[in-house]
């Protein structure tokens, strides 16, 4: 318990005043692992200290003098030396002067930017004290009358009128600004628009193509409720999440418009990007998908099997999860038991008994798939097995003669065969692996606005030689038709490996995973690189969407 108590730490204060235990302090570990908060705000949170007493202990940590504030040791005469402005926006009030230096009370005691405007107005030298935040109120209200708070968003740019910025600074909770900011989007026919949190302000940043630039700027203070308006309108995740995604419906002249949201967590607020998109729903069925007639058969081939480890592999992970669905949507499963082991893969037409598996550390899982065992279960899906003690506990139900369903989050095929020649060094993986599945979505450019493309160069050189589009390349600017995406649809391409006998003795010979990839294409394989292949030269994808999507 020693180990909690870290030396000059706020807690450490607080537990040599006998304010709180080493109980408490594991409590309030406990509650910032889970919320990502500060010890101090985990304690509060907790109820087992108030904000005065962590205030207190900030001030003894950082030796800077703590002051209970009172009417009667407020000099007026400082107080006429700092506007009113001034003092609300650092948070702080002037107690007293002497001679060259004045002493105040500063809410943020480490506030430089505080500290040097106090010195410029005044001319003083300042010594600074850390009040309570709630007398340090009641004094600015006392000496400055009550505050006029003018509430803004604090939007500015050049590329909004002047009545524009006024509508939208009005509405605090940012419903208007992420109106108008969709249709910016959509007029300028942009690629993306972000937020960037820059500590003291919000950077706008557009782009289209390879260019990006400045629009805009916004204040911190209602970035939050922003933030809250975005993850509600596209369905975000937790706001505890590292990232996020989602989809958010903007209606535009008539026509609704759909718009990716993605969101990762910074020390400022969330580092948001919208894009436009096109809405597709996902295929319903595997016909769907338009398969190639060899890899619809091996395909079918390991819809019937019965036991070993099918892998499904993406860097989507949504996307290998809905693969997943439509793996068991296909199979025959009336006389069989299924149980899935994640929270995405539960989404096909049919139903089956689903285990959270949220935040579940690997020595854990293995624990909870062998109680899942115990229910004795034909067919198991786990989500994610592309760790080494996942990956073992995927042999372990195959080793019990069931079925193990498993999703791979891995780049491309190559990759998803580097992982197995990994775990083989420590497993049985060509005894109970049977197949990889290796999935891709592609968007198709929209015919109405599709416009002839020569690439650079550089990008050329990228594009595999036996590319040779007879009509050239192409790319679309987006219309009316597409939703100002450039895209009609999306295709989804799959690589498919079967492990027969040949391919599990090329496997064990192979050192790498493009060894055994570059036999069978020998062999006269296809897959999703030689369907992409055939797009770009159909001129149905541009030489972006091929770079990025099929040979990245």
């Amino acid at each position: 318990m020693e180990s909690l108590v870290k030396e000059g730490s706020i807690s450490s204060v607080l537990f040599k005043s006998h304010i709180i235990s080493e109980e408490d302090i594991r409590l309030a570990l406990d509650e910032q692992k889970k919320s990502g908060c500060r010890i101090g705000e985990a304690l509060v949170k907790l109820g087992i200290v108030t904000q005065e007493d962590i205030d207190w202990a900030l001030s003894n940590q950082l030796n800077i003098p703590y002051i209970r504030l009172k009417k009667d040791m407020i000099d007026i005469a400082s107080v006429k030396l700092i506007p009113a402005a001034l003092a609300r926006k650092f948070n702080l009030i002037p107690i007293f002067r002497t001679g060259d230096e004045i002493s105040i009370a500063l809410a943020d005691p480490l506030n430089v930017a505080a500290i040097e405007a106090v010195e410029e107005v005044t001319g003083c030298s300042v010594t600074v004290s850390m009040p309570i935040i709630r007398e340090l109120r009641e004094m600015q209200d006392l000496f400055y009358g009550p505050a006029e708070i003018e509430k803004t968003l604090g939007f500015s740019s050049p590329c909004f009128t002047a009545k524009n910025l006024e509508s939208i600074n009005k509405d605090i909770s940012g419903a208007t600004f992420l109106n108008y900011m969709l249709q910016y989007i959509t007029r300028n026919r942009l690629t993306s628009l972000s937020l960037q949190p820059l500590g003291d302000l919000v950077a706008i940043i557009v782009r289209r193509g390879d260019s990006s630039r400045e629009i805009g700027r916004l204040s911190v203070d209602y970035y939050p409720d922003l933030l809250l308006q975005i993850r509600k309108l596209g369905r975000l995740k937790a706001a505890t999440e590292i990232s996020a995604r989602g989809i958010l419906a903007f209606l535009y002249k008539g026509d609704k418009l759909y718009f990716q949201i993605f969101t990762l967590k910074g020390k400022g607020g969330d580092y948001v990007t919208v894009k436009m998109h096109k809405h597709i729903s996902f295929p319903e069925s595997i016909k769907e998908l338009g398969l190639p007639e060899g890899t619809m058969r091996s395909f079918k081939e390991l819809l019937a099997v019965g036991q070993g480890i099918v892998l499904f592999s993406s860097d989507n992970r949504d996307e290998f999860c809905r693969i997943i669905n439509l793996y068991l949507d296909e199979s025959e499963t009336s006389d069989k038991t299924v149980m899935i082991l994640g929270d995405l893969a539960v989404r096909g037409k049919k139903r089956f008994p689903s285990i959270s598996f949220q935040k579940v550390p690997p020595f854990e899982m293995e624990s909870i798939v062998a109680e899942a065992l115990e229910h004795d279960p034909d067919i198991l899906v786990l989500e994610d097995v592309s760790d080494s003690r996942s990956f073992k506990t995927a042999v372990r139900v195959a080793m019990r003669g069931k079925l193990a369903l498993c999703g791979i989050p891995c780049r491309d095929l190559a990759d998803t065969l580097g992982h197995l020649l990994y775990f083989q060094q420590n497993y049985p993986v060509l005894a109970y692996v049977k197949g990889i599945v290796s999935f891709r979505g592609v968007r198709l450019l929209c015919p109405l606005c599709k416009k002839s493309y020569f690439p650079p160069e550089k990008e050329k050189a990228l594009i595999p030689s036996d590319s040779t589009p007879a009509a050239g390349y192409f790319t679309s600017p987006g219309c009316s038709a597409c939703g100002y995406t450039g895209y009609k649809g999306k295709k989804y391409l799959l690589d498919l490996i079967f492990f027969n006998n040949e391919t599990v003795e090329l496997f064990a010979a192979s050192k790498e995973g493009c060894e055994l990839l570059h036999y069978l294409r020998g062999k006269g394989y296809r897959g999703l690189l030689e369907e992409g292949i055939e797009l770009l030269n159909a001129g149905e994808i541009s030489p972006e969407e091929f770079l990025v999507s099929v040979k990245h």
